[in-house]
């Protein structure tokens, strides 16, 4: 007997029937309150991660048949949920690692046992630990997944386990007799669901994967003035821009929602063979809110952003300038629904682009937006007066 099984078979691991079926409710309830809402704050969303943590890691720690591997499955759940607690400063991106560490750790202690049983519990705990080891390889692999979708499908992982818990305790016998009887055929379904759910994750981490990366384009210069809505470098722009039009990708200086100094990127449109053209500033819809969801980076720009008409507005001999917004393309926050940062992006891009000599854009301008770019469009037409009085704003739509 290994000094983990001393330690803890001695004082943990004989609760009572009743100690255990509390121990697996409380389970379930934190499991399902972290499928059904993940997309809480972000402070009630790490304290549901840290208690789901430890649940499972003393969950695992009272299992008798367990032996070391799930002992020291349950101590390094216990270790990252303490963790998460005492490091408040603890990115998303750790966050998530951690708990990616501790789902392999799962994984690995589920294989173990799943080779010393039979029959459908074999089956049903090796579905288990592939499912838990692909959810923890997603999280290592690519942290953008977030710490809410992990959080969701850890909250499956620790439902079922809460389950196994309580028929365990009404079924079993005692923990420290050892053994466990034949789980019936919902537990085999229950991991089966589980495996197609991370498997499908992983699925969406693999397509995923393919975002573009900002290149050095989206790099703040060594000198940026802190004055927003200067042009800092711009390059030609050719990918899906129709015949008879010229484009540009331009970096510029913005502010960010709460009033700090910013960086945003932008697409410049112009029909070729007009001069001084009016300028339609472009406010696209929803496209993400992570770095490499900018328009200017997708395949199709202007149709990721839901524009409806990219031709029909050049053959009138209007010019385009569509921000990618602060956060998207440049470093620093994306300031999704929040009026504030959507404004200054679109403002700040028109001038600008009206500082980029080979476009020679006219002073007319109408803001246009879709979906997430009509509540930008808004809050443009409603800031433009304040914030950049000597633009000619004649309408927004």
């Amino acid at each position: 007997m290994t000094l983990l099984e001393r330690t803890y078979g001695r004082y943990v691991r004989r609760l009572p029937r009743w100690g255990r079926v509390l121990l697996g409710l409380v389970c379930v309830a934190g499991g399902a309150l972290l499928v059904v809402s993940p997309f809480r704050s972000l402070g009630v969303l790490v304290l549901s991660l840290v208690l789901g943590l430890a649940l499972f890691g003393i969950g695992e720690v009272t299992r008798a048949e367990g032996g070391w591997p799930g002992a020291l499955t349950g101590l390094a759940s216990l270790a990252a949920g303490i963790l998460v607690l005492v490091l408040p400063g603890l990115t998303i991106g750790g966050i998530v690692l951690l708990v990616g560490a501790s789902l392999i750790l799962t994984a690995l202690s589920d294989a173990a046992e799943a080779l010393r049983g039979g029959g459908d519990e074999r089956v049903a705990r090796l579905m288990l630990a592939v499912s838990t080891l692909v959810l923890g390889i997603v999280a290592l692999a690519w942290p953008d997944v977030t710490v809410f979708v992990v959080a969701a499908l850890f909250g499956v992982r620790l439902l079922l386990f809460g389950l196994d818990h309580v028929v365990a305790a009404f079924r079993g016998r005692p923990a420290e007799q050892g053994g466990r009887p034949g789980r019936p055929w919902r537990r085999t379904a229950g991991a089966a669901l589980a495996l197609l759910g991370s498997l499908a994750l992983l699925f969406l981490g693999v397509r995923l994967s393919g975002t573009p990366q900002p290149d050095a384009f989206y790099s703040a210069p060594a000198t940026v003035p802190e004055a927003p809505g200067h042009l800092l470098r711009s390059e030609t722009f050719t990918r899906t821009i129709p015949e008879g039009a010229s484009a540009w990708r331009i970096l510029y200086t913005s502010t960010a929602h709460d009033g700090s100094p910013a960086l945003a990127s932008a697409l410049v449109v112009v029909p070729d063979g007009v001069g001084a053209p009016p300028v339609i500033a472009w406010a696209h819809g929803t496209t993400g809110w992570a770095t490499g969801c900018a328009p200017s980076l997708l395949e199709e720009p202007f149709v990721s952003g839901a524009m409806p008409g990219l031709d029909a507005v050049l053959e009138r001999g209007w010019a385009v300038v569509a921000t990618d917004y602060t956060g998207l393309g440049t470093d620093g926050v994306h300031p999704y629904l929040i009026g504030t940062g959507e404004a200054y992006g679109v403002l700040d891009a028109v001038r600008a682009a009206q500082q980029l000599a080979e476009a020679g854009l006219g002073a007319d301008t109408v803001v246009w937006g879709h979906s997430q770019g009509g509540h930008a469009a808004l809050w443009t037409a409603g800031l433009a007066p304040d914030y950049a009085p000597e633009l000619e704003l004649l309408g927004v739509a």
